[in-house]
């Protein structure tokens, strides 16, 4: 519960900040599309550093490491309060995403070593019901903050959160000792970084149109390379920054696999609905943020049944007819229209969350099933970076979408009808995972849940 309330300081975080795009763009003077670098960045640096977690936690010990990411991700906070610019808010994003990528992950370290095995469900399940209050309570009070006070106001609630975590870290996680092993593969932090730059970046440039086409499509080819080099790199080295060998256990690499493409079809679901209620719907913050709250309602009742339902009909058919319904209700949220009665968008949302929540809390059970222990702090922190890369290009793909929809319609500003068709494109890529999902035997991962059946 308490590496939950690390989630939950980024989660709160990163809800709230979406329904105060509109205002920070007006503020700042940006299109509204453009305010999508707020949220990328964040991931970004989240996913350049998530690599380094693992080597920090084993280094130096994970509750140091832990208690250093939560002030450093107040600190940046306090900074993102303070900007007077896009520039300065996205570097300041940047650091809280650097410090993000240490918080998680190594939280998940401290828990996928002192957890017992056919517990391991039920751990990841309720390891986030804490950090799902952030979604829940995100939205509604970053409206009625921009509402009543102002943007700067969703940043600096992270300070008390922050202070309040790092003393109940200190008092209540044991100080599990760093030990010297293999030095930090510097030329794979290197490479890995260019990689993730070059495609978030790319992705980017080639939506917003702030850089020629052929110099966008020039990054993305510098980050394809970038991540081929790292691998060729990964097969000669001793100890790896990323660990590729992973993917050679058939339930790490179907989870990867299929996680990252609903990922890259799910993730930008959030900001595509703040584009749809307040721009296209003119629904004010906090109108816009309740009707979201739904969706983190029902990702927070779902993490209670999660385990029942699992091992009820196990990992294969649970993720296979989840990911077709996954796909269906993002499709659906797309063909709101402002006519459509809010308790059907109610009802939607909420349909939503319960079924997305499901697939995540699968995913982190079944990611880990049959990794042995001492390889956890690497599978962390491999499964952490496609996690926040994925979410990063999620969001990057899908503002790039709508700017060429946009543009090859003649819209000048967002219309309806241009979200609706970025939400059914991600609802495909979501049902597309369950071709992944079958390659999954029958009985995969059933000693995680073993417990509960017998």
């Amino acid at each position: 519960m308490i590496i939950g309330c690390a989630l939950f300081m980024e989660l709160i975080d990163a809800t709230a900040v979406l329904t105060a795009l509109p205002q920070m763009a007006r503020e700042f003077d940006e299109p509204s599309v453009r305010m999508n670098l707020v949220v990328s960045l964040y991931l970004l640096a989240a996913a350049l550093f998530v690599p380094v977690s693992g080597w920090a936690a084993d280094r130096f010990g994970p509750r140091r490491v832990f208690v250093s990411a939560i002030v450093l991700f107040t600190a940046a906070s306090i900074a993102c309060a303070c900007s007077g610019s896009l520039l300065q808010l996205s570097l300041a994003r940047m650091a809280q995403g650097a410090a993000g990528a240490m918080m998680v992950p190594v939280g998940q370290v401290i828990l996928l070593r002192w957890s017992a095995r056919e517990n391991l469900l039920r751990a990841m399940s309720y390891l986030t019901i804490p950090a799902l209050i952030g979604p829940i309570l995100g939205p509604p009070l970053g409206g009625l903050l921009v509402m009543l006070l102002s943007w700067q106001w969703i940043f600096l609630i992270n300070v008390p959160i922050g202070i309040l975590g790092v003393a109940l870290v200190i008092r209540h996680i044991p100080d599990y000792p760093g030990k010297r092993g293999h030095p930090l593969d510097v030329p794979g932090l290197l490479l890995s970084g260019l990689g993730l730059a070059g495609l978030v970046f790319g992705f980017e440039a080639l939506g917003h149109g702030f850089l020629p086409r052929s110099w966008a499509l020039s990054l993305i080819a510098l980050g394809i390379t970038g991540a081929v080099l790292y691998a060729w790199h990964a097969r000669r080295v001793a100890h790896p920054l990323i660990d590729l060998s992973l993917l050679r256990i058939p339930t790490f690499a179907i989870s990867f696999w299929g996680g990252n493409l609903m990922r890259i079809g799910s993730a930008s679901q959030p900001f595509l609905l703040v584009l749809l209620f307040q721009l296209c719907f003119g629904l004010n913050p906090l109108q816009a943020g309740l009707l979201s709250f739904v969706g983190g309602a029902g990702a927070f009742l779902m993490k209670l049944l999660a385990v029942r339902i699992v091992s009820r009909f196990g990992f294969r058919r649970t993720l296979i007819g989840n990911a077709l319904l996954t796909g269906l209700t993002l499709t659906a949220t797309g063909l709101f229209e402002l006519s459509t009665p809010y308790w059907v968008v109610v009802v939607v949302l909420f349909i939503s969350g319960i079924i997305r929540s499901l697939q995540f809390s699968t995913l982190g059970a079944l990611t880990y099933a049959d990794v042995p222990s001492q390889q956890s702090s690497d599978a962390s922190s491999l499964s952490a970076m496609s996690i926040q890369l994925t979410m990063s290009l999620s969001v990057g793909i899908a503002a790039a979408l709508l700017s060429l929809i946009m543009s090859a319609r003649g819209h000048p500003t967002i219309a309806a009808a241009d979200v609706a068709l970025v939400m059914g494109l991600a609802g495909g890529l979501c049902a597309l995972s369950a071709l992944v999902y079958r390659r999954l035997s029958p009985a995969a991962g059933s000693e995680v849940y073993a417990s509960r059946t017998r």
